[in-house]
């Protein structure tokens, strides 16, 4: 017997089939050529049930609190199985909103989810939560959901986190006119009056902080009276495995816009997300301890660090123990921001087989921005970077900063910050950043090209630079750094060498040597010694570079004698020459030294330095030197 079947049934039966079926919204070729082993991932399925949360009771009118219709709408798919929760146009006002398994979130377009800037519904939870890479008490995020399997949330509308009710805002960031009107909306200030907290709560915690945004509060009177203080970031999901998030913009955050935290098979597809320049702890989104990770064809606009990849802090990272692995950065768009795409600070479980490609920044402080410091432990480790096109960088297209002591790049060079560069012993609290290669990068614009500042007990190691282009006021600093390789490079600096190197070991340009020196000198009747930097001129000829004085401080005026004593890898058989001209012969036989080294020995010459005078001398080794 035939069979027959209405075509309502047909229909319901193709929608089963397009809700369930595997969704792929990553393209074949984002997978391409990976140097690491990863699976393709598949987006969640759900259920053909959906639900609107205006059936509900729910009401558009930006007004009326929709908390327990968000909270009933999720119920109803979830026991049902999963499916689709729908937010149709219209401003919907609401406090926190908590995941269940199964369940897509799907704003449409023209929704917003509006969440209530009155700070008493998200009450200060009772469990430790990871926040900055620690552990400790935050209030209730707008969005949540923990030890959860296949949710989404995706379409095409906004989700607005009314951050302006929650951050301090710093005078030095915004104009008079908006610091005059910030201050008529009510606040309060803190003692040098220059940043400003919606409530006196905040600004408490603020100015009792011990780690940046880390509380000392132990009991829960000490934290109830600090709880403004205690900002939620905007979505928080924790070890969560198959999430997506596609389409929709985030926007306005108490703290960080997106958080997830130790979630496996996440993928990140066509986002927007933003905060006001700003603002404080903005960043876009920050993935934590996370494996399997898909971050495709999305823009971020923030206050702070865009695409910013973690691993946990200190002793707490290292105690979960769990890297963020396994992660592609593809087709992403970044205007303001701290960073561009950043590792860290809070990387102590290790980062680990990551690709970034085809990206574009902006006007962010820094490009490539990679950091940590002493205490923190962990291996960044198997990283490639390429085809990335960067305008109009305050500060560095790439930064290796091992000193980083919680602000930006542009905040620590204002300020002048000075890193404690003597070493350290090296154990689990030292961090180490290795095998990072990076190639394929135009930047039209930036303050300094390049910056590698590593710790004098763990150099910064094996980094690959080929084939970029920067156009700069200053040139590239190396520091600190070992076994790193720069191949076809052209840097077009304002003013000074375009490469700079110190402290370094086998810095090579186009595999000639980049060589470390140590001058000494006689100023008056003491001595000391200083470093002189290497490179190689595009002629073949090798310059040496003496700064007589901190490399941003002129030198006091007077006579110094100099001795040029020993360098490291000179290229053979050159001789160095001063800069009226003459030549030193005198050249110890290079077996009599340590494998490396050429040893240099003159009749010391005066220099006299005159007031206002630089403080750099150059002594070049003569490429056409017998």
């Amino acid at each position: 017997m035939k069979k027959t079947f209405s075509s309502a049934a047909i229909a319901a039966a193709a929608l089963w089939f397009c809700s369930c079926a595997k969704v792929q919204v990553i393209p074949d070729e984002v997978y391409k050529d990976l140097p690491f082993k990863m699976e393709k991932l598949v987006q969640p399925k759900f259920a053909n049930n959906a639900v609107n949360i205006k059936d509900f009771g729910a009401t558009p009118d930006g007004l009326t609190l929709n908390t327990q219709a968000f909270a009933q709408a999720i119920d109803a798919v979830a026991a049902k199985g999963g499916g689709k929760v729908v937010v149709s146009a219209g401003i919907w006002l609401t406090g926190p909103i908590v995941f269940k398994s199964n369940v897509n979130l799907h704003v449409e377009r023209g929704a917003v989810i509006l969440f209530s800037p009155d700070r008493s519904l998200y009450p200060l939870l009772k469990e430790s939560v990871s926040f900055e890479g620690l552990d400790t008490r935050r209030c209730q995020s707008p969005i949540s959901g923990k030890n959860l399997q296949n949710i989404a949330i995706t379409g095409e509308g906004v989700i607005d986190g009314s951050g302006d009710a929650w951050r301090p805002v710093k005078k030095g960031k915004m104009t008079a006119a908006q610091w005059k009107n910030l201050l008529a909306s009510g606040g309060v200030l803190n003692a040098k009056k220059d940043i400003w907290f919606p409530s006196e709560s905040g600004r408490r915690g603020y100015e009792n902080a011990v780690d940046q945004n880390i509380t000392a509060a132990k009991t829960d009177e000490e934290f109830l009276a600090i709880k403004d203080f205690m900002r939620p970031v905007m979505v928080n999901f924790v070890s969560c495995k198959n999430v997506w998030l596609d389409g929709v913009t985030f926007q306005n955050s108490p703290a960080w816009n997106i958080h997830p935290l130790m979630c496996e098979n996440l993928t990140v597809s066509n986002l927007i997300v933003r905060n006001p320049w700003y603002s404080q702890n903005g960043d876009g989104i920050d993935i934590e301890s996370c494996k399997n990770v898909v971050v495709y064809n999305s823009s971020f606009d923030v206050g702070d660090d865009a695409i910013c990849i973690k691993s946990g802090k200190n002793e707490d990272g290292r105690r979960r123990a769990m890297p963020t692995e396994n992660l592609i950065v593809k087709g992403c768009l970044v205007y303001h921001g701290h960073g561009g795409f950043v590792v860290g600070s809070e990387m102590s479980g290790g980062v680990k087989n990551v690709k970034v490609s085809n990206c574009t920044f902006l006007g962010t402080d820094v490009g490539l921005r990679f950091k940590s410091t002493r205490g923190r432990g962990g291996v960044v480790e198997n990283i490639w970077i390429s085809d990335i096109d960067m305008m109009n960088i305050p500060a560095e297209p790439l930064l290796f900063d091992l000193f980083y002591g919680g602000k930006s790049a542009i905040e620590a060079r204002e300020d002048g910050d000075k890193p404690d560069t003597q070493m350290k012993k090296v154990d689990e609290t030292t961090p180490q950043f290795r095998n990072i290669f990076i190639k394929n990068v135009v930047c039209n614009g930036a303050d300094r090209a390049m910056y590698f500042n590593g710790l004098p007990e763990m150099n910064v190691q094996n980094v690959t630079v080929d084939n970029v282009v920067i156009k700069s006021t200053r040139g590239a600093e190396i520091s600190e750094s070992t076994d790193v390789k720069l191949t076809n490079i052209k840097i077009v600096p304002e003013k000074g060498e375009p490469i700079l190197v110190r402290k370094s070991k086998n810095v090579t340009l186009d595999g000639a040597p980049l060589a470390d020196a140590y001058v000494n000198y006689v100023p008056k009747n003491s001595d000391g010694a200083k470093p002189a930097y290497g490179r190689t001129k595009e002629d073949g000829s090798y310059i040496l570079q003496t700064l007589l004085g901190a490399p941003d401080a002129g030198t006091t005026p007077g006579d110094y004698t100099v001795l040029i004593s020993k360098t490291k890898n000179v290229p053979t058989g050159k001789k160095l020459k001063n800069q009226d001209g003459t030549f030193y012969d005198e050249t110890m036989p290079v077996e009599t030294l340590p494998k490396g080294y050429t040893h240099l020995t003159t009749t010391p010459f005066s220099v006299t330095v005159k007031e206002g005078e630089a403080n750099k001398f150059d002594f070049a080794l003569d490429s056409k030197a017998k």
